[in-house]
């Protein structure tokens, strides 16, 4: 029997009008301390987010999530964030913020395959 994982992992969410307060989820960002794992998955689906809000600008949500990446992948193409821990990496993905890109809240789980979970995430939260 494989041995089972605590892992961490926020959904990634696209709120174009902060004091509105309202979201559409595109992706997850997962952590797994055990398997020094940190990744994000996500979906821009342009017609979507554009019948959702007229004026987002997707090239700019697009840069944001390629940084994302980059600090998932840490080292110097992610700036000084990148010579960060892969746990504080995490942290200052998931922090509070008010910005049209953001994250809910961390959650935690347990899982044999880290990858699989990250799947599964994408699939029940984003579609």
């Amino acid at each position: 029997m494989q041995e089972k994982h605590l892992y961490e992992y926020a959904v990634l969410r696209i709120m174009p009008k902060v004091e509105r307060e309202e979201f559409i989820n595109i992706g997850v960002v997962v952590y797994c301390h055990a398997k020094k794992f940190l990744r994000i998955k996500y979906n821009l689906e342009n017609n979507r987010l554009k019948s959702f809000c007229q004026h987002l600008d997707l090239d700019t949500v697009a840069n944001n999530l390629r940084s994302f990446e980059l600090i998932c992948a840490g080292g110097k193409q992610a700036g000084p964030i990148g010579a960060l821990t892969i746990r504080e990496r995490f942290r200052w993905l998931t922090a509070t913020r008010s910005t049209v890109l953001q994250t809910s809240k961390a959650h935690p789980g347990f899982c044999d395959d880290v990858e699989m979970a990250m799947g599964r995430l994408f699939e029940e939260l984003v579609g």
